[in-house]
C-alpha cells in the first residue's frame, strides 16, 4: 500500500502479507528481511476473498445490496464464512503472535475489511499487546444484513483494537452507533484521520515526458470541454448513473452538443465475481445508449494505464467523483492537484473526501441522476475566477494535507496507545 512506503524506511518494522503467488510461497519458509508470508490453502484464500470480502462485505460497507433480492446467506455463504474468512483470519492472527513472540513490545496495526476478526485471535492470545486498526471504508450503521452472530464477531474483533482509525468523522460516529447496537458500547478508541497522497511524488510523475506525450494527444484531441472521470470498474462508483447524468445534461442543454466530452478512464476491477462482471455488461450498455444518443458525446478507457490517468488529471475541465459511498477517494485529491485547466471538482456528498473538500466542490447526491445533469452544468458554465479560486484552495489543501501528516497522525494515536 503506497500510503504506507513512509514506514520501509523504519528498521523495526515486519510487514505480514499474505502470498499469494507460487515465487511467494517459496519465499514464506525464508523471506526477507522485514516481511513475513502467510502462506494460506488455496481453497480458504478463494473463500476469504471471492465470497466473504468480496463481494458480501464490501457491498456491506457500500450499502450496494437491493435488499429485496440479496444478500441470500444460503450454507455455501456460512461454509465460506467459517472455512474462508475466518481460517485466514486466524493465519494472519497466527503470524502476528509469532512476531510478537520475539518483540512483545512491538505495536500490531491491521488494516481494512479484510481482517476484522483477527485481532480478536490476538488479544486473546496475547491480552498486553498493542493493538490499531484502520478501516479504509465507509463504516455502515446498519448491519442487519449479517447474522447477530456474525455481525457480533465483526464488531468484537475489532473492538478488541486500542485505536480503530477511519478516515471521516461520519464513517467514526457510524462505527460507534453500531457498536453501541451490536455490543452494547464501543471500548476502542475511535479516531478519524484522512487519508492522503504524496504531492511531490504525484507532480513528479506528471511532469514526465511519457505523461506530458499523452496530454499533448489529449490536447490535440479535445473538444472545447473535456469532462473526465478516473475510476475502478466497480459497483460502489457509480458509473452508470455518472453515464446516466451527462446524457441527461445533453438532452437539456443542446447548446452543450459537440463541445464538451466525458472521458472515462476505468481500471478492470474484480472481474471474476459475478457482481463486477454484471456491473461491467451495465457500463458497456450505458455508454452504447449514450453514444447512440449523443455521437462522440463519450470516451471510455477500460485499462489500467496510469500515466493516461494522470494525463487525464492534467486536463479536465470537469473532474466527474460520484461515488454512491467511498472511505474517501483519493480520486478527488489527485486530479486537483495535477490539474492545470482550474477545472471544478463534481463531487459525492458519500465520498469520504467531501468532509475535507466540501467548501471547494460542487456538491452531488449519487442517486440524483437530474441534481449531478445540473452540477455539470453548473460547473462547465462556472464564471473563470471562482474556478480559479476553488481550484487554488484544493491544491492547496492537498499539498498541506499530505500522506505523511496522515501517517504521522496515525503512529502517534498507536503510540499513545502503547504508553
Amino acid at each position: 500500500m503506497t500510503a504506507l512506503r513512509g514506514l520501509q524506511n523504519r528498521d523495526d518494522v515486519v510487514w505480514i502479507a499474505s502470498a499469494m503467488t507460487e515465487e511467494d510461497r517459496v519465499a514464506a519458509a525464508d523471506p526477507p528481511p522485514g516481511v513475513r508470508l502467510v502462506v494460506h490453502d488455496p481453497r480458504a484464500y478463494d473463500l476469504f476473498y471471492n465470497t466473504i470480502a468480496n463481494p458480501f462485505l464490501w457491498f456491506l460497507l457500500h450499502s450496494l445490496w437491493d435488499r429485496a433480492v440479496a444478500p441470500e446467506l444460503d450454507d455455501a455463504f456460512h461454509a465460506a464464512w467459517h472455512d474462508g474468512y475466518e481460517e485466514v483470519n486466524r493465519g494472519f492472527a497466527e503470524a502476528v503472535v509469532a512476531e510478537l513472540d520475539n518483540r512483545p513490545d512491538a505495536v500490531v496495526w491491521f488494516h481494512d475489511y479484510h481482517l476484522f476478526l483477527a485481532p480478536r485471535l490476538v488479544r486473546d492470545a496475547r491480552p498486553d499487546a498493542t493493538l490499531g486498526h484502520f478501516v479504509h471504508t465507509p463504516w455502515p450503521t446498519d448491519w442487519s444484513a449479517l447474522p447477530e452472530s456474525l455481525r457480533r464477531e465483526v464488531h468484537e474483533g475489532l473492538l478488541a483494537n486500542d485505536v480503530v482509525g477511519f478516515h471521516t468523522e461520519r464513517w467514526a460516529a457510524s462505527f460507534r452507533r453500531s457498536c453501541a447496537d451490536v455490543t452494547g458500547g464501543c471500548a476502542a478508541r475511535v479516531v478519524h484521520h484522512p487519508i492522503s497522497i504524496d504531492p511531490a511524488e504525484f507532480e513528479r510523475l506528471a511532469s514526465s515526458e511519457e505523461v506530458r506525450m499523452v496530454e499533448r494527444e489529449l490536447d490535440h484531441e479535445r473538444p472545447e470541454k473535456l469532462v473526465v472521470r478516473v475510476d475502478r470498474a466497480d459497483p460502489s462508483k457509480n458509473i452508470v448513473r455518472g453515464f446516466h447524468a451527462f446524457g441527461l445534461f445533453l438532452d437539456e442543454h443542446p447548446e452543450w452538443r459537440g463541445r464538451v466530452r466525458l472521458l472515462a478512464r476505468l481500471d478492470p476491477s474484480r472481474e471474476r465475481i459475478a457482481e463486477y462482471a454484471a456491473y461491467r455488461q451495465a457500463i458497456d450498455d450505458a455508454v452504447a445508449a449514450l453514444a447512440e444518443r449523443h455521437p462522440g458525446s463519450v470516451q471510455v478507457e477500460l485499462a489500467d494505464d496510469f500515466v493516461r490517468s494522470l494525463a487525464a488529471y492534467r486536463q479536465y475541465d470537469v473532474l466527474f467523483v460520484n461515488p454512491v459511498f467511498d472511505g474517501l477517494n483519493l480520486v478527488a485529491k489527485e486530479g486537483p492537484l495535477l490539474n492545470a485547466r482550474a477545472g471544478v471538482l463534481v463531487l459525492s456528498e458519500n465520498a469520504g473526501a467531501h468532509e475535507e473538500l466540501a467548501p471547494w466542490v460542487v456538491t452531488i447526491n449519487p442517486n440524483d441522476v437530474e441534481g449531478q445533469a445540473r452540477a455539470l452544468h453548473e460547473a462547465l458554465t462556472m464564471d473563470e475566477a471562482e474556478r480559479r479560486r476553488r481550484a487554488h484552495a484544493l491544491a492547496d489543501h492537498v499539498r498541506t494535507h499530505d500522506v505523511a501528516r496522515w501517517l504521522e497522525a496515525e503512529l502517534a494515536d498507536l503510540e499513545a496507545a502503547r504508553a
